[in-house]
């Protein structure tokens, strides 16, 4: 019997039941039943419009392919996206795909998929389209017909780029820091965390450096919030161009930063790269067309040798960078063992120098300013010295810095200032008398009246009174600084620009601030005398300004003699420095003035020699398998005086132990009695803060291995481990202190 023919309608309802197969889900679409009647009709032309319109919103697209992977069916807006090449009918489905952008895993598991015929879902694809980055998630269900034979894939697509850029965004609020692009707190310490949890059992190194901008507040004080941190973006620039790698520099918050430098621990290397941030983050910047200069202190640890863990390694390379600050700021400082000590020492300190003032443990001291062409002393500088009653003098680097922690700068300046006034009074002639004020003491209004009633119960003429202010007050407001000039200079004392080059040096402020005077400082002194240095083209154009302003000079730090001739030369007028005079005591100066004129014949070496680090310390040396415990004393970067062993050989080795795994071997050069002179083999480096340490260390483990000692002093062991160096056939040597055999 012959089969009816079906109606158009029929015809159209059988077409859209088809399609939902493909497109969306077959059970459903063949359970619409093909009848005439107009309610299922009406149901299948209605499924077909929901489902024409979903594709119209973009929220998602369809496909369908072959059994080759060659597309069936495609959304038409998704053919629109491309613009060079037609995609549709026809074209391989993973043409709509770059593949490139995907993590390998995911480049290897489409053709995977589309070869084993397996079903996928929500795998995350960027687009093929030449346009702005777009991404899908696309799934898949293999297809097969009644008899089992696979006929294709169809499946769907959604558009996920708003939500892969919103993760993106949440990834980079969770690893990097929001403002200046570096990674931050969490990733920088996660990322230590793992560093160092790998290499804790491949022997390997990992440095890190703690930096902190030095006068950043100052800046974002005048200039504003808007200001600090357009430049703490510079800085950030800056910084990753000198690391080299932006994905190890982090920026911990504020104005602190921190560098992850893995598998360097050679000090010199390290010293090298924190002078390279220290010069290049202290240059200018320019910000709202105003011109900044800041500066930087670095802190440096370096594991396993100061610290295992993230902990120790972090808190000790803080340590350093609180001593780089402390010592003067625009430094850096490696870890040892002495900073904490001396952080606990500090903490005393601070404890006994509230009780320093009272106790009349503050004294003065006075360093004379000699005329540069006669040789004459004209002035001094008072200079705060504090006489500790169990521990003896201590550096003004150490305790300034506690007084300006504490607050304590105002009463130790004003009493400074006042002491100085009383003893200048009182000497015989008319020598000036110099004395700091620091930036805190400058920006308090009631200066002016600290001055005047100093002047006044002393009966020092003002004229002879010479305030020092440092570059740093500019950075506080412009006419709140002309006001304390205009007042200071109405009480008719003389004003000077100290360490003038160091920090904010700027032609402009010198057009309109009353100065007398401009100390030239010793950093530019030092190493002037050396083939090749800039610092003599420096102190010549500092001069010419100053002559053409009609100011004063006065050169600091002056040490030897051919310092002393090459600043005659530039027609500095005036020097201040060990090769005329150390600070001296009030009598002493008393007792001088009073023989008449003072003049000082300049003493010292003839010329610069390389930095020695004068101490008189423990340190052991190892010979053979003895290990003596001597004296160090005037250690250079190559060499040293050593006392303990009596008739050393000249040629003979040692390996000098300085502690926490400094080892250097050094030769006998000259020996007499005592005393030896050696030569390291290696250059000893700079430790940042005016000492010497060796480029490399040796871990505590393999010292205990190889038999040295391992007590944080380096001497006074309760045991001693044998050796294991070379024999050289010589005979242990006689001591002064005894040899310890390495049993």
């Amino acid at each position: 019997m012959a089969s009816q023919p079906r109606s158009k309608d029929v015809e159209q309802q059988a077409t859209g039941r088809g399609l939902l197969a493909r497109l969306t889900n077959r059970k459903f679409a063949e359970s619409v039943p093909v009848s005439d009647s107009p309610a299922s009709v009406t149901l299948a032309q209605e499924a077909l419009k929901l489902l024409q319109n979903y594709e119209a919103t973009g929220q998602g697209w369809f496909w369908s392919t072959d059994r080759d992977g060659n597309i069936v069916y495609l959304s038409s807006q998704i053919g629109k996206l491309f613009v060079t090449k037609t995609i549709g009918t026809g074209s391989p489905f993973a043409s709509l795909f770059d593949l490139s952008h995907a993590p390998e895993h995911q480049q290897r598991s489409l053709p995977f998929l589309f070869a084993r015929k397996l079903k996928f879902e929500q795998v995350q694809l960027a687009a093929a389209v030449e346009t702005d980055t777009v991404w899908w998630s696309v799934s898949g269900t293999p297809q097969f017909d009644p008899q089992g034979e696979f006929v294709g894939f169809l499946g769907f697509g959604i558009d996920i780029t708003k939500q892969r850029e919103a993760a993106e965004i949440s990834t980079q609020l969770t690893k990097y820091d929001p403002l200046t692009g570096l990674l931050n707190r969490f990733r920088m310490s996660q990322l230590l965390e793992s560093t160092l949890a790998a290499f804790k059992h491949q022997n390997r190194s990992c440095a890190i450096m703690l930096l902190d901008l030095d006068r950043f507040k100052a800046v974002n004080d005048t200039l504003g919030h808007p200001a600090g941190d357009a430049l703490l973006k510079q800085v950030a620039l800056r910084l990753a161009h000198v690391v080299g790698d932006k994905e190890r520099v982090s920026r911990l918050g504020g104005d602190e930063f921190q560098v992850i430098l893995p598998d360097v621990q050679d000090r010199g290397d390290l010293a090298l790269l924190a002078n390279e941030i220290i010069s290049k983050l202290s240059e200018p910047y320019v910000i709202d067309d105003s011109r900044c200069i800041i500066g930087v202190s670095v802190g440096v640890a370096v594991s396993p040798y100061d610290g295992e863990s993230s902990e120790d390694l972090v808190r000790n390379a803080d340590l350093a960078l609180y001593s780089a600050k402390g010592s003067g700021r625009g430094r850096y400082r490696f870890y040892s063992e002495e900073l904490l000590r001396a952080a606990e020492e500090r903490r005393a300190l601070e404890e006994d120098l509230l009780d320093a003032l009272n106790g009349g443990q503050i004294e003065v001291h006075y360093q004379p300013v000699v005329c540069t062409a006669t040789d004459r002393v004209g002035g001094f500088e008072a200079l705060m010295r504090w006489k500790h009653p169990e521990k003896g003098y201590i550096s003004p680097t150490i305790f300034i810095p506690i007084a300006e922690d504490t607050d304590l700068i105002r009463k130790l300046g004003e009493w400074t200032l006042r002491k100085a006034c009383e003893d200048a009074a009182a000497w015989p002639g008319s020598a000036r008398i110099a004395v700091n004020v620091s930036p805190i003491q400058f920006c308090d209004p009631n200066l002016p009246r600290y001055v005047m009633n100093a002047l006044a119960s002393s009966g020092l003429s003002p004229e002879r009174l010479e305030l020092e202010i440092t570059e740093s007050v500019f950075l506080g407001d412009s006419k709140d600084t002309d006001k304390m000039f205009a007042a200071l200079k109405d009480l008719g004392v003389r004003l000077a620009l100290d360490d003038f080059g160091t920090g904010y040096s700027s032609l402009s402020y010198l057009q309109h601030a009353p100065f007398d005077k401009i100390k030239i400082d010793q950093s530019f002194v030092r190493n002037a005398t050396e083939v090749g240095s800039r610092n003599s083209a420096i102190i010549t154009a500092i001069v010419a300004l100053a002559e053409a302003l009609g100011m004063d000079t006065t050169a600091e730090g002056i040490e030897t003699l051919d310092q002393l001739d090459l600043i005659r030369s530039l027609r500095v007028s005036h020097i201040q420095g060990y090769v005329y005079s150390k600070p001296v005591k009030n009598d002493h100066l008393t007792k001088r003035l009073s023989e008449g004129e003072w003049t000082i014949p300049p003493s010292g070496h003839a010329r610069q020699r390389h930095k020695r680090i004068s101490m008189f310390r423990k340190v052991g040396a190892v010979h053979e398998n003895h290990y003596y415990p001597i004296f160090i004393r005037n250690v250079s970067a190559t060499g040293a005086l050593i006392e303990g062993l009596i008739d050393v050989p000249i040629g003979t080795k040692f390996v000098i132990d300085f502690g926490q795994g400094q080892l250097v071997v050094a030769d006998v050069v000259r020996s007499k009695k005592n005393q030896q002179g050696i030569k390291f083999e290696s250059r000893m480096v700079d430790d940042g803060n005016g000492g010497l340490c060796t480029p490399h260390r040796v871990p505590r483990s393999w010292l205990a291995a190889a038999g040295i000692p391992v007590d944080s002093d380096g001497i006074d062991r309760q045991r001693v481990l044998r050796a294991d160096f070379s024999k050289s056939g010589l005979p242990a040597f006689q001591t002064e202190n005894g040899a310890m055999p390495l049993a």
